[in-house]
């Protein structure tokens, strides 16, 4: 059964100004055939909508790229006018923890059902929902996804924003079993930028350790939550 048509409920809406059109267009509009929802929140008062979208025209760009996009549409309902955020994420789990961090209620923006791969283990499970469930400790410095049906996986580079973190950074990897269309996600701490690349780039090369455990103190159990931030620039190599 095919996914059901992509709606963004902007009938009779224009953009607030000429930088929403432009932006809009170039974010969303140009590739809105290729983009599947998800997961899907609207406000009671048509307000506000939030989205977990699979952008599929990323599988033509560049390799390791996000795929998924997260996008929330505010509506001046008395002005008809909407403006927009949006963010290219690698995990549906981050990019639901970057829309709770907006306002969308943390019950509401469950993938739907047929979308998506199953947990296949409630340590996944469990990971997954400390990740929705903040979203201003971390910040996106790097992910890769592969998409080859042999390997499906993402590694993901997260960095603490709190400076006094004992384990200032942490690399989610995602496992997707093609036979099951079930996946895992673990996640690792390093002391270091270069170590936690280091780990993603033997990952992607076949080559890597288990990931080092997450050791926090009683400080620092939060639950972890991602925001977008620049990505790490790194020189082509293996990985790319």
């Amino acid at each position: 059964m095919p996914p059901p048509e992509l709606d963004f409920r902007l009938d009779d809406f224009e953009s607030a100004d000429e930088r929403t059109v432009d932006a809009f267009w170039h974010a969303i509009g140009i590739e809105q055939d290729m983009l599947t929802a998800l997961a899907e929140h609207h406000t009671p008062d048509g307000s506000q909508s939030f989205y977990v979208l699979h952008n599929g025209a990323a599988t033509w760009g560049i390799p390791g790229e996000p795929q998924l996009v997260a996008l929330h549409l505010q509506r001046d309902l008395a002005g008809r006018t909407f403006r927009f955020e949006h963010a290219e994420l690698p995990l549906p789990a981050i990019a639901q923890s970057w829309l709770i961090h907006r306002g969308c209620p943390p019950g509401a923006i469950g993938l739907l059902p047929g979308m998506g791969t199953a947990p296949a283990d409630e340590t996944t499970r469990a990971l997954e929902q400390r990740l929705m469930g903040d979203g201003d400790h971390f910040a996106l410095l790097h992910s890769y996804t592969r998409d080859d049906p042999d390997d499906m996986t993402t590694v993901v580079v997260l960095r603490a924003l709190d400076e006094r973190s004992p384990v200032p950074f942490r690399v989610l990897h995602e496992e997707v079993d093609t036979d099951t269309w079930t996946h895992t996600l673990r996640e690792g701490g390093f002391a270091t930028i270069g170590a936690a690349l280091h780990w993603c780039d033997d990952r992607l090369g076949g080559e890597a350790a288990p990931l080092p455990p997450v050791r926090l103190t009683a400080r620092s159990t939060r639950p972890s939550g991602t925001v977008p931030t620049a990505p790490v620039r790194r020189p082509p190599g293996r990985s790319r």
